[in-house]
Parts: structure tokens; sequence; C-alpha cells
């Protein structure tokens, strides 16, 4: 059973859209609790105001007692309505953010086409950061309501005193959004710019990180980090650049805020003081003018939390709406078939034709590196098949016609620089926790005096990309993790370059003993994999210009003898 492909978001509004849906019960709950709270926080100053009035007029014990056990009841709704609404929405954004985040990671292991340029550090920023400010809507929209509510409720409570303060109140929330929802416009197309610059920086580190070694070896590191910087330095520039804007927004939203407050306390003690209100409405009116600038703050913020969870969303679907790099197939191969290369033109790959037979070990000894990484990326499906003429057939079955899942779970293409993963010995071997081959593996592949070295054994602890490992050890537990797979169809490319002489031969005899009766096929120029080899195929110039046993060209070929003798 193949993996289906999941309908992929073709912009930000879809992915907000998909959020709200699926949230929409945990919304709903969220909402009613936190507009209860916002009620509440409302009943406040209109309760205090009412204590006032009857205390005024009838001066009465009970009625006092009466109003403070109203207030009990109000503190206790405010409080248990904010415990379980933020639970319930932070339950809920977490969860989506989660939901996300493996969106994104599926995607991103998944091959798409090659015009999508979106580095594994931009990757990241929008698996981490952005998929976190998108599911932030899961808590604006709730928050969004039960501040309008508040604010309606502080607006009727108003207008019931006095018509007119209910319409400051009304007019002066319509003309704040108004001009804030302008300003948050460009707090979008600012952080939609910040977004991108900070995940480009990313991206630079992330290959920094991976070329490391090798710029230190030719002395390219200050040039490299010279570049990260002025990378960086666009993105600080941008990020100040927001945060201007967004303090800009902040002072401005706090200021006509505070002025509203202010216009609503004077207007009620004018009226106070024309008599045209009691004093217990003008307690009620002055407690509702400073309560009502929380939900109005909170109210004003929210274009802003809006815009920035569209952009995050808009950048989610770069890496969800690419279009994969080839039309997956259904069907599924034959268990124990071979491998067959027919007429493929690829790059320096003209015409080439070989097939290998089931149970078969096949060396190929590639005399351009370029050709064998060409026939390594198609192998390992990284080439689309409409982007290459010829067929590849896995168990008779062309590759175009196969789920990409059925061909990697029957063919393991095992690159010269495959990834080395944090974790211990065991985890990069056996990543899935469930290979019985484990022991086989690490025998084979030489790893054994790894494991000895170590007293935690196969749980000793390997560093990001195998940073506490030497390069002949990082590749043979790249080995051992793809004999561990145990595979129908193994395909090896240079899998002893970075290890001496002795290791290689017993790797070599290793190789095919673990590997009799399954087919494989090693891309190498080492003699004592291709003298282990059943038959070896002369890569050159494209096209496969001989064969036969290792020994037998080394006695009849001058070319392959110049190439592969060390």
């Amino acid at each position: 059973m193949t993996t289906p492909y999941p309908q992929r978001p073709r912009q930000g509004a879809d992915i907000l859209r998909t959020a709200l849906r699926r949230n929409a019960g945990a919304m709903t709950r969220g909402t009613v609790l936190m507009g209860l709270y916002q009620a509440g926080e409302t009943a406040f100053p209109i309760a205090l105001g009412l204590i006032v009035e009857h205390s005024l007029q009838e001066r009465s014990l009970g009625s006092l007692g009466l109003s403070v056990g109203a207030l009990a009841v109000i503190i206790t709704t405010v409080s248990l309505s904010w415990r379980f609404g933020m639970r319930v929405l932070q339950e809920a954004n977490t969860t989506e953010a989660h939901r996300w985040r493996v969106r994104v990671a599926a995607c991103a292991l998944q091959p798409v086409a090659g015009d999508v340029d979106l580095k594994s550090g931009e990757v990241l920023t929008i698996a981490t950061e952005d998929a976190d400010q998108t599911a932030d809507i899961i808590e604006v929209v709730p928050l969004l309501i039960s501040s309008l509510v508040a604010v309606l409720v502080a607006a009727v409570a108003l207008g019931l005193a006095d018509v007119r303060l209910g319409l400051l109140v009304i007019v002066g929330t319509v003309a704040i959004l108004s001009v804030l929802s302008v300003m948050s416009k460009r707090i979008g197309t600012g952080t939609r710019e910040q977004q991108a610059r900070v995940a480009r920086a990313g991206a630079k580190v992330a290959d920094l990180i991976t070329g490391l070694r090798p710029l230190h070896g030719f002395g390219g590191n200050h040039a490299a980090f010279t570049s990260y910087r002025e990378i960086s330095t666009d993105a600080k520039r941008q990020a100040v650049t927001v945060a201007k804007v967004n303090g800009a927004y902040a002072g401005t939203a706090l200021a006509l805020n505070a002025v509203l407050a202010a216009a609503v306390t004077l207007t009620a003690g004018w009226l106070a003081f024309e008599h045209r209100i009691t004093i217990g409405e003008l307690v009620m009116a002055v407690g509702l003018a400073q309560f009502v600038m929380e939900p109005l703050k909170l109210f004003s913020e929210m274009p802003k939390y809006v815009m920035t969870a569209r952009a995050s969303a808009e950048r989610m679907a770069l890496v969800l709406s690419a279009p994969p790099m080839a039309t997956p197939g259904r069907g599924r191969p034959a268990g124990g078939g071979g491998l067959e290369i027919d007429c493929v033109r690829h790059g320096s790959l003209r015409e080439l034709k070989f097939h290998v037979s089931a149970g078969e070990f096949v060396a190929i000894a590639a005399y351009q590196p370029r050709a064998a990484a060409d026939l390594a990326a198609i192998l390992a499906v990284n080439v689309p098949p409409h982007a290459y003429g010829g067929a590849v057939r896995v168990g008779g079955q062309e590759i175009a016609d196969l789920a990409i899942e059925a061909v990697r779970e029957h063919m393991l293409v095992n690159p010269y620089d495959a990834e080395i993963f944090a974790g211990t010995l065991r985890t990069n071997i056996d990543p899935s926790g469930t290979g019985r081959a484990v022991p086989e593996a690490v025998e084979a592949s030489m790893l054994t005096d790894v494991v000895a070295l170590h007293r935690e054994g196969l749980d000793h602890g390997v560093r990001d990309r195998g940073a506490n490992l030497s390069g002949g050890q990082r590749q043979r537990l790249s080995l051992a993790r793809a004999l561990a797979a145990d595979s129908d169809v193994l395909v090896l490319h240079d899998p002893t370059t970075a290890v001496d002489a002795v290791t290689e031969q017993l790797i070599a005899r290793n190789l095919a003993e673990m590997r009799r009766g399954r087919t494989t096929v090693v891309i190498t120029s080492s003699p004592a994999v291709l003298d282990a080899a059943d038959r070896v195929l002369v890569l050159d110039d494209g096209v496969i210009t001989t064969e036969g046993t290792h020994r037998t060209l080394l006695a009849t070929d001058e070319a392959y003898c110049r190439a592969v003798a060390r």
C-alpha cells in the first residue's frame, strides 16, 4: 500500500482556512469561554457602579453583602473562564503547529521539481517559526471575537447610562481600527520580507556547516563567513525596519486607546456635572473607560497577528504547493527481481544499457566521476523519469509506473556522501528500530572496531553529521545502515573510498558474502570490490564499453588496468 499524496494547498489563504476549519470545535469552546471572561471583566465596573448607586440610596448592610457576593461570582467566573479558555486554545494551537510541522517535513522529504528554489535552512525555518506563527490564527480569532464582545457590552452599558457615551465607544473603536488596519498592511509586507531574509541566512548557515571541513581545507572559510555576515546583516536591517513599524503600530494603538478612554471619562464627568447621569453611572463609566483599554488594545493588535500568520502561511505554501518531481505511479516491483538500464540518456550518459540479473553482484567501474554521479542520481529517483531518455526497470517494471515509496522500499541507493545523524551508532544503522540484520551489517562493514572502542557499544553517541567520527568511520557507518536495510536491490556508490586497503579487502569479502543471492550493484574503482563482484561493467564516455571479471579485464584491458590498479 503506497503512501497517499495529500492535496497540496496552493496559497496561504488555503492553509489558514484549513487550520480554522479543523479546529472549529476547539475555537468555538475557546470563544465562548474567552467571551465569558471578557463579559465578566466588563461586568466588574458595572457592578461597582451599581454597588455605589445602591449604597448611596439604601445604605443597607444586606445589599452590601449581596453586592460583595456578586463581585465574588464575577471574579471567579473571570478566573476560571480565562484559565480553561486559554487551555483549550493553546492546546489547539500547539496541536495545529505540530500538524503543519509534520506536513512541511513530509513534503520537504519528497523530491520536488528542480525549479523550486528552497534550501534546507529555509525549509527548517518554515517548518518551525512559520508553522508556529500560522497556528497562532487559532488563538487570534477567538480573542478577536471575545474582545469585540467586551467592547460591545461596554458600549451597551454606557449607552444605557447615556446614548452619547455608547456612541462614543463605537465610533472611537471603528476609527481606531480603520487607522490600524492601514498600518497592519505595511507590517505584513515587511514581515514577509523579514522571514524570507532570515530563512536565507539560515540556509547559508546550513551550507556553511555542511562544507566547513572542505572550506578549512583550502582556506575558504573567511570568505564564506564574510558572505554569511552580509546576508545576516541584511536580515538584521529588515528586522530593525519591521521592529520600527511594529513599534509605531503599538505606540499608535496605545495612544488612540488612551485618547478614547480619556474621552469617555471626560464626557462622563461632564454628564455627571450636568446631572444627566448619576454618581453610580459615573463610577461605572470611569471603570469601563479604564477597562475598555484592555480589549481595545487586544482588538487593535489582532490585525498585526493576522498579517503575520498570513505571511507565514504564504511561506509554508511555498513548500506545500511545490510540484512533485514526477507524477508517482501506483505499481510495485516484483520481489527478488533484477535491474535493467535500457538506452538511458541523461547528462554524461548516452544510450547506457545493461542488465543485472536477480541475485547477481555486479560492479561498475566508471572512468568519469560525472557519469557515476548521473547513474546514481537516476537510480535514486532524484531525476524524474520524464527528464531522461530510455527506461529504468526494477523487477521487470519501469520506474515511471511505480510508486516512489515502493521503488525505495525495493531498491536502496546509498550515495557516497550519505548523511550521518545526531543520535547513536544504533539509531544511525537502524533508524526504525526494527532491523534484524544489525549485527551482521556491523560485522560486514567492519564497524566492529568503532563499536569496541566505546563502553556503550552501539549506543555510543554520535554528534550531528558525525562530527565526532573520522571520515572512514562515517563511511562505514553509512555502509552498515545500507546493509542493515536488507533491500532486494542494493546500489552502493563508492562505499570504501575513505578506508585503508586492508579494511577495504575485508569489506569487499564481507559484502559479497552478506549479499549472496540478493541483487547488488556497486559503482566503484576499488580493486578489492571489483574483484569480489561476479561481473564488472566498464562505464566509459557514457556507455558500457566492456565487461568481464576483474581479473580477466586486468589481463586483457590495458585501459582498465591503468584506471583501477593502485
